[in-house]
């Protein structure tokens, strides 16, 4: 605890293992807190500065004006603004299995949502949304690698899907964990907005950089779909410390390749507990597996008697639980009480 005690307010508790919400305990990183720290002082004024030199940064590093990108307090904030904007005119498409907050957010101010089932191995069914889309639809909506299932969307279907819709409608990817991706360029569809297409990309500050709760994140897309998010928007597009830690850490490769290392590290021990236990599960490419299980609430229920917290289940999908990569010493414990919580519940 700090001299304030004011530290004790965030995080989890010392004895708790917290390997629920794929965040990333790594973060942020070094260079990102000494910009904090410079910049608190500046806390009384609002962030704008911050928000336009950030936008510069991501547009430069993609080849798109600052006019094609929108940031905001996380992307969650620019997920449910799209969902506003683009279900009222019209039906959003979606998977039935996803990280679908957002798209709730919308139904609850009078969106539509049509939902596709997963394929039986689990997959986002892209050649299923295909057939689903037509007239009505405004919006198609993806999480490419999806959450909670971990996998990638392979390109190829989503660039043909891509083809299909953006003569027609907008279709949304959210790329949250796109830099934990095995190749990260080639997993995104950012080359689709520079061509010119109906097509919006967002990312966030979350994951890899390990700012959750500093909540930076930012869309990339035509200027008049830029224009049109920005409509609404809730927030000023961010805060000066989150906004001072995205700006000094967003080059900062050293850091982002150690964190992921470890990260990956950490899945790799998840994966290696699984097979132990006598269990499977989904391949991943996230900071989060998606493990088979007899009953996902009762693993959750037993984990979380160990100190150990993890998800339950997703609605229907009892069979599965979603396990984060926290730090290590966490998932080392994780790993240790897994065959003892399966064995206790056979």
């Amino acid at each position: 605890m700090s001299a304030t005690g004011v530290v004790s307010h965030f995080g989890p508790r010392p004895e708790i293992a917290l390997l629920a919400r794929n965040e990333n305990p790594y973060g942020p990183a070094p260079s990102a807190l000494a910009a904090i720290t410079d910049t608190s002082v500046k806390g009384c004024y609002y962030a704008d500065g911050g928000v336009s030199y950030i936008t510069e940064m991501i547009a430069e590093r993609h080849g798109v004006s600052p006019k094609q990108v929108v940031m905001g307090s996380g992307s969650t904030e620019l997920l449910c603004a799209i969902a506003l904007a683009w279900g009222g005119q019209g039906k959003i498409l979606c998977p039935g299995l996803f990280w679908d907050t957002t798209v709730q957010y919308g139904e609850k101010k009078g969106a539509t949502a049509t939902r596709i089932a997963l394929t039986p191995t689990m997959q986002v069914d892209v050649a299923g949304m295909g057939a689903a889309f037509g007239e009505g639809v405004s919006l198609v909506q993806i999480c490419n690698p999806n959450n909670p299932t971990g996998m990638v969307v392979p390109q190829p279907e989503l660039r043909a899907l891509a083809a299909q819709v953006t003569p027609h409608a907008t279709l949304l990817i959210d790329e949250a964990y796109n830099e934990l991706t095995d190749d990260p360029e080639d997993n995104s569809v950012i080359d689709l907005v520079r061509e010119g297409q109906d097509v919006i990309v967002c990312r966030t500050f979350s994951k890899i950089y390990g700012m959750a709760g500093m909540r930076v994140g930012y869309a990339i897309t035509s200027e008049a779909n830029a224009e049109r998010i920005s409509g609404y928007l809730m927030s000023f597009g961010g805060n000066v410390s989150g906004l001072s830690a995205a700006i000094a850490s967003y080059d900062d490769f050293g850091f982002l390749e150690r964190s992921k290392a470890m990260i990956l590290e950490g899945r790799e021990m998840i994966l290696d507990a699984v097979a132990t236990a006598g269990l499977t599960a989904l391949p991943s490419q996230t900071n989060f597996v998606f493990v088979e299980v007899p009953d996902a609430d009762k693993v959750r229920a037993a984990m979380a008697e160990r100190g150990i917290m993890i998800r339950g289940a997703y609605g229907p999908w009892t069979q599965y639980s979603r396990v984060s990569t926290g730090l290590l010493p966490d998932v080392e414990r994780y790993a240790a009480a897994l065959p003892e919580v399966i064995d206790s519940l056979s």
